[in-house]
C-alpha cells in the first residue's frame, strides 16, 4: 500500500520527534528514529545528565511535601467528617478518623467571671467560637469545652464560679491524658482565662507531653494575638476591655450590653508587686492606664478583630504542627 507524501511526511515528523532514552557505552544519550527515507541510525549524544542538579530538585519537592502535608490532609479530610465536634461522633466514626484522618485536638477552657458590659461566659464563649473557626484549616476535632476555671479575685463578683488551681490542674491533667489514649497526637489548649489558670496549663500540658511523647500547645489567644488589638483599637485593650469586649460583640451584639458602661467599671491592673485586691476593685482591667475601655462599639471594628485574632490563631498551630513534623515529632 503506498502512502501518500503528506502522510510520509507527518510519519517522518513523528518519527523525528520520537525520543527515548538508551545507554551507550555507559553514558546516556538520545536515541533518535530517522526519518523512513534514510537507514535506521542511534546518534549517542555523549553529554552527561546532572545527577547532583536532580537531586537538589528532587530534595526540594521532598521538602514542599513535607510542609504541605497537613493542608492537604486537612483539605481531603474537610470533606470526609461527618463533624468536627467530638461530643457529635458516633464511636464508629471516631474509630475510622482519629488518628489515620485526624491527629490533632483543640481542647478549649475559660471560667465564668465579670466582664465589664458583655457576659459572664466571655472567657468561654471565646474559645470555643475560636476553635470552631480554625478546626477544617488545621484538621483537628474539637473536645468538648472545660467551662469551669482558676477564676481568682473576681470570684465574689455575682455569677462567678472559681475552681482551686489545685483542683482544676489535675481534671485539665486527666482530659488531657484520655485524648492521648483515644489516640491523639497533637493536644492544641486554646485558653480563654490567664492568670493562675495559664501556669496551670503550662504545667501539666508539659507533664503530660514529656511523659506520654506527645505535643502540647496552649494558646492564649488575648496575648497571642496582641498586635491585633493594636491594630484595629490602637492600644492594647484589657480584661473586658475594648478588644475582648469587641470580640464578644463580633460573635453576637445582643450580649453587650453598652448602655451599662461607665467609666468607675475601669481599673488600670497594677504593676508586678505594686499591690493586689480581692475582689478586684472593677469588672474591667486595663493592660495600661487611661486606655483600653469600650467605648464606641464599632461593629465593623469588632468583625475585623475577630477575623484577625482567628487568623492569627489558625497561623501559629499552622505553623507548629508544620515544624512538629518536619522536627519529625509528627
Amino acid at each position: 500500500m503506498q502512502m501518500s507524501k503528506a502522510e510520509k511526511l507527518k510519519q517522518g515528523e513523528y518519527r523525528s520527534r520520537l525520543a527515548a532514552r538508551i545507554e551507550c557505552q555507559g553514558t546516556a544519550c538520545e536515541h533518535s528514529i530517522a526519518s523512513e527515507n534514510q537507514p535506521p541510525l542511534v546518534r549517542c549524544t555523549l553529554k552527561a545528565i546532572n545527577f547532583a542538579w536532580l537531586e537538589v530538585r528532587m530534595k526540594r519537592l521532598a521538602f514542599w511535601l513535607v510542609v504541605s502535608a497537613p493542608s492537604f490532609a486537612g483539605l481531603a479530610s474537610a470533606q470526609q467528617l461527618t463533624s468536627r465536634w467530638m461530643d457529635e461522633l458516633n464511636w464508629m466514626e471516631f474509630r475510622e478518623i482519629v488518628p489515620a484522618k485526624v491527629k490533632t485536638v483543640l481542647l478549649t477552657t475559660g471560667t465564668l467571671e465579670p466582664h465589664g458590659v458583655v457576659n459572664n461566659g466571655a472567657d468561654n464563649l471565646a474559645p470555643v467560637k475560636i476553635a470552631e473557626a480554625i478546626a477544617p484549616e488545621v484538621n483537628a476535632l474539637i473536645a468538648p469545652h472545660i467551662p469551669y476555671g482558676v477564676t481568682g479575685s473576681m470570684a465574689p463578683y455575682p455569677g462567678a464560679i472559681h475552681i482551686p488551681a489545685e483542683v482544676y490542674a489535675p481534671y485539665v491533667r486527666a482530659v488531657l491524658v484520655g485524648l492521648v489514649r483515644d489516640g491523639f497526637k497533637n493536644i492544641v489548649i486554646i485558653n480563654g482565662h490567664g492568670g493562675p489558670q495559664t501556669e496551670a496549663l503550662d504545667r501539666v500540658s508539659q507533664e503530660v507531653a514529656l511523659e506520654y511523647r506527645v505535643n502540647t500547645l496552649v494558646v492564649d489567644w488575648w496575648g497571642a494575638c496582641a498586635d491585633a488589638a493594636q491594630e484595629v483599637f490602637g492600644n492594647a485593650g484589657g480584661h473586658a476591655g475594648e478588644n475582648e469586649t469587641a470580640f464578644i460583640q463580633a460573635i453576637n451584639p445582643r450580649l453587650v450590653k453598652k448602655e451599662r458602661y461607665s467609666d468607675a467599671l475601669a481599673t488600670a491592673n497594677p504593676p508586678p508587686h505594686a499591690w493586689s485586691a480581692t475582689p478586684f476593685p472593677s469588672s474591667i482591667g486595663l493592660y495600661k492606664k487611661g486606655e483600653g475601655t469600650p467605648r464606641d462599639f464599632d461593629q465593623k471594628k469588632a468583625e475585623d478583630y475577630f477575623r484577625r485574632v482567628t487568623s492569627c490563631v489558625g497561623g501559629l498551630v499552622k505553623d507548629t504542627l508544620r515544624k512538629w513534623t518536619l522536627a519529625g515529632f509528627n
